[in-house]
């Protein structure tokens, strides 16, 4: 392995060098650096023009200028704009500014994506899956600008305004109650009759929700409780034992169950901690909840200590997971009141001069990031749902999947430690090309909701013609793109054995 990486590093070096002289020369002769400056009155102009050609060495031969900020690249100088910007400073901030837009709404729509695809193959042509098709194709054929401007106006303004007196009417609990039985008779797997109680039973528990989260006021002060947190996370316990290992064995299921417990009880024993932490609390507790809930997995176990290690460990995490929500949703109130009620923010990636703690500047941030990831959510999920699907059809009418039933292996192994594996291998080249994709930015979403993050920089420099920050865009964004198809090769061998990196 460690000849391949480093024969694909070597390799990827001159590609990159190549790249960068055939990038840094289209820019350079994209246009006129000084045309701004040309139209400027006064005796200024010239001297400003001057600045300008000294900064950018508009004075040398293009290949000159080229192989001085490759030699400053070399020692780590990223250069400065034609304004005298230090370029490393202004990536910093456009790559901080990117990663927190895109790098959580990539991940939601790997997890539900795939999620939902692996279903939809398991349950061919069932409801489920004409549902599941249907969204797909209707989430792939929406233009981005055009769900980002919808998103601003039906979630932010009219939502905003709708949070001052968060009364759900009866037409709307109808509607949803009616959306909510379809979900719930699409995921029934049995006959017509069964499908349609669960219709009823879906739609009911659905209306009778609403409605008392309606006449509680629940939208205006938010918040899990201790109850539904135990609720959820014993749920989350059970479900997650069910995927592993199955119930037929108690020690992994106990080790879950006895992780939740923990985590519910915890979440009250330690509330003088969160009342106000840092991000470094947060981290620290979350190891501290692995290393806990591994140790549940290995005590409780039993012959099945692996699969219970892991169910204790994510159910820990998920009720950790939980907790953090719970906690964001009970400052939401005070949030709201301090944001003059406006919540869900339509621009920026932070609201200017705004101050609290911990809770309230998490929550200002999640609001400023709550559309523009739902935007790109809504557009990648089609895509991962759709080769998810496709490819686990595919691997579920192999041989080897065959000789595994007849094996008499249960149907949960067959799909998960057979199936899941060879059917993720086309999946994981798309998530390696779209996770170095969205590192150079996204262009149509950041200016809808006036990010100023990498592709911002990038396109402010070819409209500028300034070499020195669309180089710095092109350096991480390339490199994001070698590194993560080679993790992608990598992931491969441990996917499939067949596979060798030699």
């Amino acid at each position: 392995m460690i000849a391949f990486i480093t024969r694909r590093l070597v390799t990827s070096f001159f590609v990159l060098l190549a790249a960068t002289m055939v990038i840094y020369g289209l820019t350079a002769l994209a246009g006129d650096p000084l045309a701004d400056l040309r139209e400027l009155p006064g005796p200024d102009r010239d001297r400003r023009m001057a600045d300008r050609s000294e900064r950018m060495n508009l004075d040398l031969p293009l290949p000159i200028r080229y192989l001085n900020w490759l030699g400053n690249l070399f020692r780590g100088d990223l250069g400065v704009n034609r304004d005298g910007q230090d370029v490393a400073v202004l990536l910093g901030e456009a790559l901080s500014a990117t990663l927190q837009l895109v790098v959580a709404a990539t991940v939601l729509a790997v997890v539900i994506g795939v999620i939902a695809g692996i279903i939809s193959a398991l349950r061919q042509y069932s409801a489920f899956d004409y549902s599941v098709t249907l969204a797909a194709f209707v989430c792939f054929s929406l233009p981005l600008f055009w769900v980002a401007v919808m998103l601003k106006q039906y979630i932010a303004i009219e939502f905003n305004d709708w949070l001052r007196d968060p009364v759900i009417s009866p037409t709307v609990i109808g509607v949803v109650a009616l959306v909510g039985g379809l979900i719930w008779a699409a995921l029934a797997v049995g006959d017509r009759r069964l499908r349609l109680g669960m219709f009823a039973a879906g739609a009911a528990a659905t209306a009778v929700t609403l409605a008392l989260l309606s006449a509680t006021r629940w939208f205006a002060d938010p918040g899990i409780g201790l109850v539904v947190l135990a609720v959820l996370a014993g749920g989350t316990a059970i479900g997650l034992t069910t995927l592993i290992s199955g119930l037929q064995y108690r020690g992994p299921l106990y080790a879950a169950l006895a992780a939740a417990g923990i985590g519910v009880l915890m979440s009250e024993i330690l509330s003088p901690v969160l009342a106000d932490p840092g991000w470094l609390e947060i981290f620290g507790l979350a190891i501290l909840t692995v290393a806990v809930c591994a140790g549940l997995g290995y005590g409780l176990g039993g012959v099945l200590r692996r699969q219970a290690i892991t169910a204790a460990v994510l159910t820990g995490l998920i009720t950790g997971g939980l907790i953090f929500l719970d906690r964001m949703l009970r400052a939401f109130a005070a949030y709201s009141e301090r944001v003059r009620g406006r919540p869900i923010s339509t621009i920026g990636s932070r609201t200017p001069n705004f101050t609290g703690d911990f809770w309230q500047t998490n929550l200002d941030a999640a609001g400023h990031l709550l559309l523009p990831t739902m935007a790109l959510i809504l557009i990648s999920l089609a895509t991962y749902t759709r080769y998810s699907r496709s490819s686990m059809l595919e691997v579920m009418n192999l041989d080897y999947v065959r000789t595994a039933r007849a094996k008499g292996l249960p149907e949960r192994t067959v799909v998960t430690k057979h199936a899941f594996r060879n059917g993720m291998i086309p999946v994981t080249t798309l998530m390696a090309v779209d996770f170095a994709a969205v590192i150079g930015g996204a262009i149509v979403t950041e200016n809808v909701f006036g990010w100023q993050g990498m592709g911002s920089m990038f396109l402010k420099g070819l409209e500028q013609v300034d070499p020195a920050p669309v180089m710095a865009f092109f350096i991480v964004s390339g490199t994001a793109i070698v590194v993560f198809n080679m993790l992608a090769d990598i992931v491969y061998a441990y996917l499939d054995p067949r596979i060798r990196l030699s």
